[in-house]
């Protein structure tokens, strides 16, 4: 009897001990939120990159064009569309915690009439950008087909703009299979409508940045249709009211934190790329440090489902009222985001080489990316841990101070040490990528601070509409 009972008894003391580790219910909500958020994150990220892939086989020039033009318009378009809907994740949230189901219904189509100004300031931009990127010291000809590809991908930025709107309000309800249903229907049309436009229209290179257009079109009608027509949302949709230009402004008040929290993070990216071009050996540096940034953002959109997990879970708590669940939430999900970093940073050790060899067959490159292994591993694990923290603070409706973190963080930290460490001390492109470990450190200790010093309990009297 005692050889049969003392193998149990271990089994429940490590399940206890597993137990106390991690919250296993939480957990699991948290794993089946987070991985269909994942796939429609990479799903719509890849939308465009298709495109530029298309488009490159058509040669080096339209290459060239393409990713300058897939770029810019990440800089200066969608992400800003990404951050502006942030603002949904903090009142559909809450008010969907609280029962104030018709709000949502208003809340969404205040922050879809805030995507479209925007979007239209957006479309100015990139009709100009041939200027623009000029202007920026760009190559004449890469920049006109630059310019030429954002001309056609104008259409796309307000559908992605409201889609982005729909996908918040979608997922601050708990309904995220449809989301994955819908981003993977469109990323296959995609595909297909993008090999015909290039491949068997006239329009050759203008047929990739129109496809994407009409894919995110596509996936907006699709979901708008879903959000109209399904019993799930007859109290949190009830149709157009004119009561939501009222809150238009108010929403304001968190939109324009949020983009700003989101921009500045995807800038201090792409202005590692442009440092990175004025070395003395640009063209084996800036292929580094590009595949580096698209290995981190490749990781990050994984990171993303974590990210939208931990923010409506925190949301609906608090709005319900639940603040001991809201605070456990973000503890499971920061263990959940590290144990996935973790894994990612071991795979990434031992398959660096087969991974770099995806991005070139350049043996210098390969061992460069080798050598700079470890610097990314560390950033993988900041900025994963930043990324959970972020969702924390849209949850909550830090946005502000969310901005104002990562202001301080990539701009008055990061960057300096970056062109100090890379041009003065010649460390070169491990430098600048050390300059960014500093700033991704500094922004998730300060979340981190921010977040464990909050007072909780005085957040429970903060309603949804103290937010607004």
């Amino acid at each position: 009897m005692a050889s049969t009972e003392t193998p149990l008894l271990e089994r429940q003391r490590d399940k206890r001990w597993f137990e106390k580790l991690l919250d296993v219910e939480e957990a699991k909500k948290q794993i089946l939120f987070s991985v269909p958020m994942m796939i429609t994150n990479v799903c719509f990220f890849c939308i465009p990159l298709v495109s530029v892939m298309f488009a490159g086989h058509l040669g080096e020039l339209e290459l060239a064009g393409a990713t300058l033009g897939n770029s810019w318009s990440t800089v200066t378009g969608l992400a800003l569309m990404v951050g502006l809907s942030g603002a949904l994740e903090t009142l559909c949230g809450q008010g969907f915690g609280a029962n104030l189901y018709r709000m949502l219904g208003i809340y969404l189509q205040s922050s879809i009439i805030t995507s479209f100004l925007f979007s239209v300031i957006v479309s100015v931009v990139w009709f100009y950008s041939e200027s623009i990127l000029i202007f920026l010291h760009q190559d004449a000809e890469i920049a006109k087909m630059a310019g030429l590809f954002l001309r056609y991908l104008i259409p796309g930025v307000f559908a992605y703009g409201f889609l982005q709107c729909i996908l918040r309000f979608l997922q601050t309800q708990n309904v995220v299979i449809p989301l994955v249903i819908v981003s993977l229907i469109t990323f296959i049309v995609h595909v297909g409508i993008t090999y015909l436009m290039v491949h068997h229209t006239s329009l050759g290179f203008k047929g990739a940045a129109i496809a994407a257009s009409i894919s995110f079109w596509i996936s907006f009608i699709l979901m708008a249709l879903y959000v109209k027509y399904s019993k799930k949302f007859m109290h949190t949709w009830e149709g157009f009211a004119l009561e939501s230009f009222h809150y238009v402004l108010p929403n304001m008040k968190l939109a324009m934190p949020s983009a700003v929290m989101v921009c500045l993070e995807y800038w201090a990216f792409e202005i590692l790329v442009l440092l990175a071009g004025l070395m003395k050996d640009s063209e084996n540096s800036t292929s580094l440090i590009a595949i580096c940034v698209n290995t981190e953002a490749v990781t990050y959109m994984l990171t993303i489902g974590f990210s939208a997990a931990v923010s409506t879970r925190v949301s609906n708590e608090l709005g319900a009222g639940n603040i001991d669940r809201a605070k456990n939430a973000v503890q499971v999900t920061l263990k959940l985001s590290f144990f996935f970093a973790l894994a990612v940073v071991l795979s990434l050790v031992f398959g660096h080489s087969i991974w770099a060899s995806a991005f070139s067959n350049s043996q210098v490159i390969k061992k460069e990316f080798a050598s700079m292994t470890p610097l990314l591993s560390v950033s993988i694990l900041f900025d994963s841990a930043q990324g959970v923290l972020s969702g924390v603070a849209r949850g909550c409706g830090w946005q502000h101070l969310a901005a104002w973190t990562n202001l301080a963080s990539f701009y008055l930290i990061g960057m300096p040490i970056a062109v100090l460490l890379a041009f003065k001390l010649k460390l070169y492109a491990k430098g600048l990528w050390l300059g960014l470990i500093c700033g991704l450190i500094c922004q998730a200790c300060t979340l981190l601070v921010i977040t464990l010093r909050t007072k909780w309990k005085k957040m429970n009297d903060i309603s949804v509409n103290d937010q607004v």
